[in-house]
């Protein structure tokens, strides 16, 4: 077992980074842990002072591992992005993870849940999300007054501190991100980078169809400009050896003229 240590004058204190306890009970818990928390760290990756984690021990109060929590997913605004092995709340100037989601699994008691309620009211959560993935039931408290209150109607919410919204949408909970996006599993990102590159695929060789028919019209436009510039060439020579002719007979005439003969005049119709 991975742990912190750190020495004081009087003794040596442990702060395990793990209680040897599997991250979820099920298949869908671990889903739903994994789908909130990699959405959440997706929706903040551009802002350096946000951290997201999953499965994570958070220690409130410095010389007390006894006083422990780890919450499936927790958001921490102002603290920089970067590895730890737990939250030692202290060593982060004192700032308390603002949002917290728990999922509740079959193994999960309700003294369990109801100490972790304490726990997080007590330590600074402002916004606690409880969904029950089996039920499609889902909880949510915001802190007021000094205390975490219920939020009545939580389909159609809005986090004020996420910016995302929660929809009971038939059997299911859907989160969807301020630009209107929907989170997602790994299975439906996976299938939606292959259709976007199926469809980045398909536009590549469209893009390549149009330039190669984009490069046949220009051929053939430049075969057009030749043939034209060809004809002109043509034209020109064709009034260049018309003017020499009636040069050379206008010549002619004239030394006739100069011999006393007079030329003869074409012969023209009646």
């Amino acid at each position: 077992m991975m742990a912190v240590q750190i020495r004081t004058l009087e003794k040596e204190i442990v702060y395990p980074e793990s209680d040897g306890k599997p991250m979820a009970d099920n298949t869908l818990q671990f889903r739903w842990i994994v789908t909130i928390e990699g959405g959440l760290d997706a929706l903040f990756a551009q802002d350096p002072n946000v951290f997201v984690a999953g499965d994570f021990f958070w220690y409130p109060v410095e010389g007390r591992p006894d006083i422990r929590v780890a919450p499936d997913v927790l958001v921490v605004f102002g603290r920089p992005k970067g590895d730890r092995g737990s939250y030692l709340q202290w060593r982060e100037e004192g700032i308390a993870p603002q949002v917290v989601f728990e999922i509740l699994s079959p193994g999960n008691t309700i003294t369990e849940m109801t100490r972790k309620f304490a726990f997080y009211e007590r330590y600074g959560v402002e916004e606690y999300y409880l969904y029950d993935p089996d039920r499609n039931e889902l909880s949510g408290w915001r802190r007021a007054e000094g205390l975490l209150q219920t939020i009545e109607t939580l389909s159609g919410w809005t986090s004020p501190r996420l910016g995302i919204r929660f929809e009971i949408e038939g059997d299911t909970l859907q989160l969807y991100r301020p630009d209107g996006a929907r989170f997602e599993t790994f299975v439906e990102i996976s299938e939606r980078a292959a259709r976007e590159h199926t469809y980045a695929e398909l536009e590549r060789q469209r893009a390549e169809v149009e330039r190669a028919r984009a490069n046949q019209e220009r051929e053939h436009a430049e075969q057009e400009r030749a043939r034209a510039n060809q004809e002109r060439e043509r034209a020109e020579a064709e009034r260049a050896r018309a003017n020499q002719e009636r040069e050379r007979a206008e010549r002619l005439a004239a030394q006739l003229r100069a011999l006393g003969v007079e030329p003869e005049r074409e012969s023209q119709d009646p």
